[in-house]
């Protein structure tokens, strides 16, 4: 599948020799604190699932963009919703080895390169995630959110956060902004979409702070404090986001 210029979307089935520029992409898309989180089947989204990643690219073959999405099945009630991105993955193996039918199109990530911020980029992920769910006739496109502003209120929780609106009334954090205005839900809070744990000594250099005692720190980047326990010599994040959903196809079944 592709687009007009000036940029062209692909699958990283159709173009695989793109993946190591998806690499580079990671390296700015997530937080290092996150390191301590389970990734154990994150590679099956470049072997497996490679005909759902979403890949951007501009007139010269660089990757500005890129997306990773997995099928899995669910019922379509908040209480089948998965706990974790790597659960979502999970899930997806788990369909496809039993051979299900999914349902459902989960979103990971959206990774735009920092050099192309604000142009618009994100949405166009989203929309070609949209439309490889409508070409394999499921009936949503669910994305699990990190609201990228909240970082910047890590004592507000994210119940109150997410309803936060701007003067015109639409969503007050840009990247729920994007969804909401492609036509998504929001279905309920995410509140572990990753958990990172390590020891202090970790903490301390994933994050460049120090921690004297145990208790709860506010660190650059997250979207709560994270809990360290000295006596334990552990430390552990859980990373929250919001569960939003885009209908794709027809259904007479309702989340809730």
């Amino acid at each position: 599948m592709a687009t007009e210029l000036p940029v062209r979307v692909f699958t990283l089935r159709q173009r695989p020799e793109l993946a190591p520029q998806i690499l580079v992409l990671h390296e700015h898309a997530w937080d290092e604190f996150l390191e301590g989180a389970p990734w154990d089947h994150w590679d099956s989204l470049f072997d497996v699932f490679a005909d759902l990643q979403v890949v951007v690219c501009d007139s010269e073959d660089a990757v500005v963009a890129a997306g990773h999405a997995v099928p899995f099945v669910w019922d379509q009630t908040l209480e089948d919703l998965p706990s974790t991105l790597d659960e979502i993955i999970e899930r997806g193996l788990n369909d496809r080895r039993h051979g299900r039918s999914p349902t459902t199109l989960s979103a990971l990530a959206a990774m735009v390169a920092p050099e192309r911020q604000r142009e618009g980029l994100s949405g166009v992920v989203v929309r070609a995630m949209r439309s490889l769910a409508v070409e394999r006739g499921l009936e949503s496109l669910i994305v699990p959110v990190g609201p990228i502003l909240k970082h910047l209120y890590p004592l507000t929780p994210m119940e109150r956060y997410v309803q936060w609106k701007r003067a015109d009334g639409s969503p007050f954090d840009p990247w729920i902004r994007v969804h909401w205005r492609l036509g998504a839900e929001i279905l309920c809070i995410a509140p572990t979409t990753a958990i990172s744990t390590g020891t202090v000594a970790q903490w301390e250099e994933w994050t460049g702070m120090s921690f004297p005692e145990s208790g709860l720190y506010i660190i650059p980047g997250a979207q709560h404090p994270v809990e360290i326990d000295r006596e334990r010599d552990l430390g552990r994040y859980e990373d929250p986001g919001v569960w939003m959903r885009h209908r794709v196809k027809p259904s007479t079944s309702t989340a809730g």
